[in-house]
């Protein structure tokens, strides 16, 4: 579907609707955590580096907090490229809607549930969550394009 802009300019219509869907929430989320780091930050008077303990606990709010947004950003970014390369080459629209629910998911559990109260559950089911969906996106991607290969 094309529509025309001006004279006779064609512009493709929306290539990823549902990678773009999940930017909203992918991002609210980067932010929530981006805002709590800045809020330790604030609250300690310590506007650099990672932990402000004084003995290095590993328990400190702005350190968890600090690992946290750090974790998101390791892994959402390329969840959500392997969901776009997916999307780009015909993949189930189904299948895309539910990894980027489920890598959304995982990476809440991993924080909330895990990593932000020390060593909670949610910590390993968000992490190897989090592998999976990226793993099932990557091969999924690679699998779309076989034919490309001669495979």
């Amino acid at each position: 579907m094309s529509t025309a802009i001006g004279i006779s300019t064609p512009v493709l219509g929306p290539l990823l609707p549902i990678t773009g869907t999940f930017a909203l929430p992918f991002s609210a989320y980067f932010t929530f955590l981006s805002y709590r780091v800045v809020h330790y930050r604030l609250k300690e008077q310590f506007y650099v580096g990672e932990n402000s303990s004084k003995d290095g606990d590993p328990n400190n709010k702005l350190y968890l907090a600090n690992r946290c947004h750090q974790n998101f950003m390791e892994n959402a970014p390329l969840g959500l490229i392997l969901a776009a390369f997916v999307e780009l080459n015909g993949g189930s629209r189904k299948a895309v809607t539910t990894a980027l629910s489920l890598l959304l998911a995982f990476r809440i559990s991993h924080a909330e549930l895990g990593l932000i109260n020390g060593l909670g559950l949610g910590r390993p089911i968000g992490y190897w969550g989090t592998m999976a969906t990226i793993g099932s996106l990557a091969g999924y991607a690679a699998y779309l394009v076989k034919d490309y290969w001669g495979l």
